[in-house]
């Protein structure tokens, strides 16, 4: 695979796993409608690092083992598209709550970004969901030793996220009167969807490749 190929599944899983509202995509929504667009990049750019280091943990944690798993791809893409599929049916069922008047605290754009860095950082699903995608995406995942090409698909991830926080932060800034609950459990059904599509592309792929061997081994 090309080095493009990898940014642009890398920004993809960067959208992906940004995109469902918990703690931070509230934080910044809220500081969207508060504040406006800028403060809401801010408290999303501070998810964005944690993000990026969750997800370089978990792509050269996954190609460090790659040897020793070697055999097991097939059944941790069985598991992986599984785990993904039941969290996004997590995230549909998922309604969060948007409190727009706040407390009357003002917080400044660093305190808020650190803050949302520390939230993030914290949760330990994160890294897990990084491995369960990095682990199934198989043969779409950078070789053991391709480090340039690891760095490339962390990067799509850091450039997906951002553009998922500047895209809300926006729209936000810009709609503001018309958020409410509803609006962001639309959110959650449009990146659970995602979350399903991808674990059935994944099983889509074992299918096919199935059949790629299986004729392969009728043909010898």
């Amino acid at each position: 695979m090309t080095v493009l190929e990898y940014v642009l599944i890398g920004f993809f899983i960067g959208v992906l796993t940004t995109a469902p509202v918990g703690p931070v995509n509230i934080m910044a929504i809220q500081h969207a409608v508060r504040s406006g667009f800028s403060h809401g990049v801010f408290v999303g750019l501070g998810a964005v690092v944690a993000d990026t280091i969750f997800a370089a943990a978990a792509i050269f944690g996954v190609a460090a083992v790659t040897n020793f798993i070697e055999g097991q791809f097939r059944l941790i893409e069985v598991v992986g598209g599984a785990l993904l599929i039941i969290f996004g049916i997590k995230i549909w069922n998922t309604h969060p709550h948007l409190e727009k008047n706040g407390n009357g605290r003002e917080y400044s754009y660093l305190g808020d970004s650190m803050a949302a860095f520390f939230i993030a950082i914290t949760n330990p699903g994160t890294i897990l969901v990084f491995l369960f995608i990095f682990g199934a995406l198989g043969n779409y995942r950078p070789e053991s030793g391709d480090h340039f090409g690891a760095l490339m698909m962390v990067g799509g991830v850091a450039a997906g996220a951002t553009t998922w926080w500047i895209f809300v932060s926006a729209v936000v800034s810009h709609f503001k009167t018309r958020i409410d609950d509803r609006w962001l459990d639309r959110i959650n059904h449009i990146a659970g969807v995602g979350l399903i599509v991808f674990g059935g592309l994944i099983y889509l792929d074992l299918v096919v490749n199935g059949i790629s061997h299986a004729t392969g081994f009728w043909n010898h």
